[in-house]
C-alpha cells in the first residue's frame, strides 16, 4: 500500500490533537488542586498492538511509563476486551503501576466490534490512604503500608460500574470525594480519546488507518536514529547523588554509563540496593527519566509514538532504587527519577556539552499536610516546581517546571480558599542561582502557616548536601531547605527526608526553599552589566556581585576600576601557582 506523506502527517496531527484534547478534560473536570492546578497527570493513545501512537503536552516523566504498562494490558485483556470495558490499576509490582496515588485508567477502542486502540490516562490522586495523608511518605518501609493497591481490574465491564470496585476505592482514602472525581475525569477524558481515534479509523479504514499508524512508528525510530547520529560516538559516564533519607543521611550514588554507537545508544544504570524507605523508583518511570534526557538533547522534530524508543536500550539492575522488588516502598520515588535524569544529562554533557543545561532545582518538591479542621479531613499534597539551570547561551530561568516535568505550583489564594494553611511568603531567593558566565535559576521560597488545631506534614525534598552543580567552571546553585517556625525559640531544621510525620500544632510556621539551579561557564566572564543588572531586579545581592562575581556595584552603578581589581584578585587567588 502507498502511504501519502500528507496524510501521515494529516493522521499523526490528528492523533496529537486528540491526547491533548483528553488532557484539557482532566484538568477542566478534576477535583484535586494536584490534578487540577498542579496538572500532575498525563494522557496517551496507543494503537490495537497497545503501542504508544500519541501523547498528550503531559509530564514527560509519566509519559515514559505507557509502554510499561500496556504490556500488561495487553497480556492479560486484550484477548477478552469488549466494547465499554475500562481498565484500573497502580499497582508497581506486576500491574506496570509506578506509584499508588498515580492510577492508571485505561480504555480499550472498539470500531464496528474490532478492536483497534486505546485511550490511557494516568494521574496523581490526592490520597489513596496508607499511613499518611497524600500517600508518598518516606517513612513507609514497605508498599503494605502505603495505600490501596490496584492491580488491573475492570473499573467498567461492557459499560456497567464495578460498584464494588468503586466502594472500596471511596473506603480507602481520605479524600473520596476528590479521588472519585478524578477517576471520573480520566473516565471522561479516555471518552474523548476513543472518539477521536475512532473517528480516524473510519475515516481512512481500519486497514489504511493501522498502516498509517505503523509508518508513524517506523518514521519516529528512523528519526531518533538519524539524531543519535549527530552525538559522537563514544562512552560518556557521570555520578550523581540523592542526598539520602532520615536524620542522618547516607548519600546514594546513581551512575549512568551512555554508549552511543552508530545511531544507537545504551544506558547502563548502576545504583545502591532498594532501601527501606519510599524512595524506591520502579523502572517505568526510570526509562521515562531517560528518554526524556535524550529527547532533550536532539533537534529533530520526532512524532510522541513509541518508536523513538527503539534506538534506546536501558538496563536497570533489578533489586536497585532504580528497579525495586516487592515488597519495596516506592511512594517517593520521584527524586530517584529525576536523579537519574540529571546523571544522564551529565554524561551527556560530555558528548555535546552546547546542548545540556546545568541541573535545575532535582526535581519537584513533594509536601504534605493532613488532618482536621471545621469538622471535616483535609489533604493538601503540593508538588513544587521552580527553576532550571543555566544553558550555553542564556541564564536559567525561574518560576518555570523542571524540564522532566509540567507542572504548576498551586495558587496561593486556592490554597488559602480551600485549606487551613495561610501563604506567608512564596517568591524567588536572591544568591541562590549559581554564579556562571551565565546564571542559574534563582530557588523559590514557601512558607506555610497553621491555622488547624493540627495536622501531620509530610516531606519529599533533595538537594540539600549535593546542590545542583555548575558546568564549564560556574558554581552550584544554592541548596534546599526546610525549616519549623524559623527565627523562633522553636527553630528547628527539617530533614530533608524525615523518616517520619512532622506533628504540627495551631500557629507552626513551615519555611522551604528549593534549591537554585547550576550556573553555565566562568563567573568573572559575565557581563558586569548584566549582574548590575540582577542587583537591580533583587536577584543578587551587592555583596553576592562582589563575591561570586567580583564585580562591584556603589551607588546603583558597576565600579569599573574597583571590578577589574577584584576580578584579578580572584583569578590570582584561584590559580594554581596563586
Amino acid at each position: 500500500m502507498a502511504l501519502d506523506p500528507i496524510t501521515l502527517e494529516v493522521i499523526q496531527n490528528g492523533l496529537a490533537s486528540t491526547a491533548d484534547e483528553m488532557a484539557l478534560v482532566i484538568m477542566r473536570s478534576a477535583y484535586s488542586p494536584v490534578v487540577r492546578d498542579t496538572m500532575d497527570y498525563s494522557t496517551a493513545l496507543c494503537d490495537r498492538n497497545g503501542h504508544v501512537i500519541a501523547q498528550g503536552l503531559t509530564l514527560a516523566v509519566q509519559l515514559g511509563t505507557f509502554p510499561t504498562i500496556m504490556r500488561h494490558v495487553v497480556e492479560e485483556h486484550a484477548p477478552d476486551a469488549r466494547p465499554g470495558d475500562v481498565y484500573i490499576a497502580n499497582d508497581p509490582y506486576g500491574s506496570g503501576g509506578q506509584h499508588l496515588p498515580d492510577i492508571y485508567i485505561i480504555e480499550p477502542i472498539f470500531v464496528d466490534g474490532v478492536l483497534e486502540g486505546y485511550a490511557a490516562t494516568m494521574a496523581h490522586h490526592s490520597d489513596v490512604g496508607g499511613i499518611a495523608a497524600g500517600s508518598s511518605a518516606v517513612h513507609a518501609t514497605e508498599i503494605y503500608q502505603e495505600g490501596l493497591r490496584l492491580p488491573l481490574l475492570k473499573l467498567f465491564a461492557e459499560g456497567e460500574p464495578n460498584d464494588t470496585l468503586f466502594a472500596v476505592i471511596a473506603r480507602n482514602t481520605r479524600q473520596p470525594t476528590e479521588v472519585l472525581g478524578d477517576l471520573r475525569a480520566q473516565i471522561a477524558a479516555c471518552k474523548i480519546g476513543a472518539g477521536g481515534l475512532a473517528r480516524i479509523v473510519k475515516r481512512y479504514g481500519a486497514t489504511q488507518a493501522r498502516a498509517y499508524m505503523e509508518e508513524l512508528q517506523r518514521v519516529s525510530e528512523q528519526l531518533m536514529r538519524a539524531a543519535l547520529t549527530a552525538i559522537p560516538d563514544g562512552v560518556y559516564a557521570f555520578r550523581d547523588y540523592i542526598d539520602g533519607y532520615g536524620e542522618h543521611p547516607t548519600p546514594l550514588p546513581i551512575d549512568v554509563r551512555v554508549e552511543v554507537s552508530g545511531g544507537a545508544l545504551t544506558i547502563d544504570l548502576s545504583a545502591p540496593e532498594q532501601v527501606p524507605a519510599a524512595l524506591n523508583c520502579p523502572v517505568g518511570l526510570v526509562f521515562a527519566a531517560c528518554y526524556c534526557a535524550i529527547r532533550q538533547v536532539i533537534e529533530t522534530d520526532i512524532p510522541n509514538c513509541e518508536g523513538y524508543m527503539r534506538p534506546i536500550t536501558i538496563n536497570a539492575p533489578e533489586g536497585t532504587i532504580v528497579n525495586p522488588i516487592l515488597p519495596a516502598a516506592c511512594g517517593a520515588r520521584g527524586v530517584v527519577g529525576y536523579r537519574v535524569y540529571d546523571a544522564v544529562m551529565g554524561a551527556l554533557a560530555q558528548a555535546v556539552p552546547d546542548k545540556v543545561p546545568a541541573p535545575g532545582e532535582g526535581g519537584p518538591t513533594l509536601v504534605a499536610f493532613g488532618g482536621w479542621h471545621g469538622g471535616r479531613q483535609f489533604v493538601l499534597t503540593e508538588v513544587m516546581v521552580g527553576n532550571w539551570g543555566a544553558r550555553a547561551d542564556r541564564d536559567g530561568p525561574e518560576g518555570i517546571s523542571n524540564p522532566l516535568a509540567n507542572l504548576s505550583n498551586q495558587p496561593v489564594e486556592l490554597i488559602e480558599a480551600d485549606f487551613p494553611l495561610q501563604i506567608l511568603r512564596y517568591g524567588l531567593v536572591p544568591d541562590s542561582g549559581g554564579p556562571g558566565r551565565h546564571r542559574g535559576g534563582l530557588a523559590f521560597v514557601r512558607d506555610y502557616r497553621l491555622l488547624a488545631d493540627s495536622a501531620r506534614m509530610s516531606i519529599r525534598s533533595d538537594r540539600r548536601d549535593h546542590p545542583p552543580n555548575g558546568l564549564e567552571g560556574a558554581g552550584a546553585g544554592g541548596p534546599s531547605t526546610f525549616v519549623l517556625n524559623p527565627g523562633t525559640p522553636d527553630e528547628c531544621l527539617l530533614p530533608a527526608m524525615p523518616m517520619e510525620a512532622i506533628e504540627l500544632r495551631k500557629g507552626d510556621v513551615v519555611h522551604h526553599a528549593s534549591a537554585g539551579g547550576g550556573g553555565m561557564g566562568d563567573p568573572f566572564e559575565r557581563d558586569p552589566q548584566r549582574v548590575l543588572d540582577d542587583v537591580l531586579d533583587g536577584k543578587v545581592s551587592a555583596d553576592g556581585a562582589r563575591e561570586r562575581y567580583g564585580v562591584v556595584v556603589t551607588d546603583g552603578a558597576v565600579d569599573l576600576e574597583l571590578t577589574a581589581a577584584a576580578r584579578e584578585q580572584f583569578r590570582t587567588a584561584l590559580s594554581p601557582t596563586g
